[in-house]
């Protein structure tokens, strides 16, 4: 994401409500009047100069969760077309970075059926992988390995 994490871990509660724009796309904005209530645990991987790597735990399953609540607080997703910094896309596609960065690298949950725990990992894809690896090698680091 854009920007630099500030805390190790940091609980976000802010409602959330879904509207459409007057072309028809679905949206969502923090809401704390009418919204739902949702709940993200965000955790500080690595920070480096311009961007942060961060793990987040929903604790709720809201549409868009992570990319608004985030966004909210002045650190969009790189690559968000829908909610993010849009200058700052355009130049990462000249740079590379041609998705969102976002990933799912885990998923826990029972099985409909017979109720056992089931659970799914799954590595960075490539092409997140190399971008960070290139800011690896092109901006200083400050928090992680």
């Amino acid at each position: 994401m854009k920007g630099r994490w500030p805390n190790p871990v940091q609980h976000i509660k802010l409602a959330l409500t879904k509207y459409l724009t007057e072309d028809g796309e679905r949206r969502v904005t923090v809401d704390k009047e009418s919204g739902k209530t949702a709940h993200s645990i965000v955790r500080l991987v690595k920070r480096w100069e311009r961007f942060s790597l961060v793990e987040v735990q929903i604790k709720t399953g809201r549409t868009h969760q992570i990319r608004v609540h985030l966004t909210h607080l002045g650190f969009p997703l790189a690559g968000d077309d829908k909610y993010g910094d849009f200058a700052l896309n355009k130049a990462l596609q000249k740079e590379g970075l041609k998705r969102m960065f976002l990933h799912a690298a885990s998923l826990a949950l029972p099985h409909p059926i017979s109720g056992e725990p089931l659970s799914f990992a799954a590595p960075l894809p490539p092409e997140l992988a190399a971008f960070v690896a290139r800011l690896d090698q092109t901006e200083k680091s400050d928090y992680g390995t």
